[in-house]
């Protein structure tokens, strides 16, 4: 079904289940575009979407297909939310969430209110808030214990920890969400933003060995995750876990005294288009934080970039 046919059908009094399947199949491809698409235009259509959504719930509508409907809005609320909280909008980002939750809760989903969870995590974490985040993260598992998203909140909780230096805490935060993950069948489309597969958790895991300082771990899964980040084609299908993994090795190299490497290192990965800009000024700033503890207050060409980088993003002006 094209998405004139589709759009057409939108507009009748009544819709069949082909209409849900294609919505279904279309909004399954926007969260996969996440990782690699532009977030503007991604925020843009995702918008569009989630009004047309809006307006099949206006038809006459079987109960199952009213529950599919909602549940299509609230993944496309999700998807929304996280790309507002890329560019910055912590705000609007929010109030997404939110409306998320609460179409996670009408519909029934346990795992777009676990999401919902999960975005408040992560908004914590890059906030600087560590202690809000494992509650958060538990009323997540709590609502979704046996989705993929549970998986995901485990992970969150193990970077808060390892950024509290809690170690113990740490590994079993870790042992539990790949125990989890072991569980679960393997995903038809492990590319959707909102689904966790071995891929993804050795992403998260790179992020907590290099917190608590295991550089051994830490390398060896950045180099898989930059490895796994382009495709046979030569296309980087996941830019901002490539510019994180980036990140990880310019902080072993810093921590093995090569300040040079470390903020060359860390210049090629700032360089990037797409990019999460909360998650990447967190990260950053850790890369900072290394290369200053060996290079006293010497500026360096990573430092002043980041701090470019620190500057609130120049909103467009509105047209006249």
């Amino acid at each position: 079904m094209d998405t004139v046919e589709l759009i057409q059908r939108m507009r009748s009094s009544s819709i069949n289940s082909a209409t849900v399947d294609a919505l279904n199949i279309t909004v399954e491809q926007l969260c996969c575009d996440y990782a690699h698409a532009d977030a503007r235009k991604l925020i843009a259509t995702s918008k569009e979407w989630l009004g047309r959504a809006t307006d099949l719930l206006n038809n006459r509508l079987t109960l199952p297909q009213h529950r599919d409907i909602l549940h299509n809005a609230g993944m496309l609320a999700l998807l929304v939310g996280c790309l507002e909280y890329d560019l910055g909008e912590a705000a609007p980002a929010e109030a997404t969430r939110r409306m998320s939750l609460r179409l996670g809760e009408e519909s029934g989903v346990p795992g777009i209110v676990g999401w919902s969870h999960e975005m408040l995590a992560w908004f914590h974490l890059t906030a600087g808030n560590l202690r809000a985040v494992v509650p958060v993260a538990e009323a997540g598992i709590v609502a979704a214990p046996s989705h993929s998203v549970a998986v995901q909140l485990h992970g969150q909780q193990a970077k808060a920890y390892a950024r509290m230096g809690m170690r113990e805490q740490v590994h079993e935060a870790l042992e539990t969400g790949r125990a989890l993950l072991d569980k679960l069948p393997y995903p038809e489309r492990p590319g959707n933003h909102f689904v966790v597969d071995p891929d993804k958790w050795d992403f998260y895991a790179m992020d907590t060995y290099r917190i608590v300082g295991e550089d051994a771990l830490a390398e060896r899964n950045a180099k898989e995750v930059i490895r796994r980040s382009t495709n046979a084609d030569g296309f980087v299908a996941s830019p901002m876990r490539r510019t994180e993994a980036e990140l990880t090795l310019a902080v072993i190299a810093a921590r093995r005294g090569d300040v040079d490497e470390a903020s060359a290192l860390g210049m090629a990965a700032l360089g990037g288009s797409r990019r999460s800009r909360p998650s990447l000024l967190m990260v950053a700033s850790e890369l900072d934080h290394e290369i200053r503890k060996r290079a006293g207050d010497a500026r360096t060409d990573f430092g002043d970039l980041l701090a470019d980088l620190k500057q609130p993003p120049a909103r467009k002006k509105p047209a006249k």
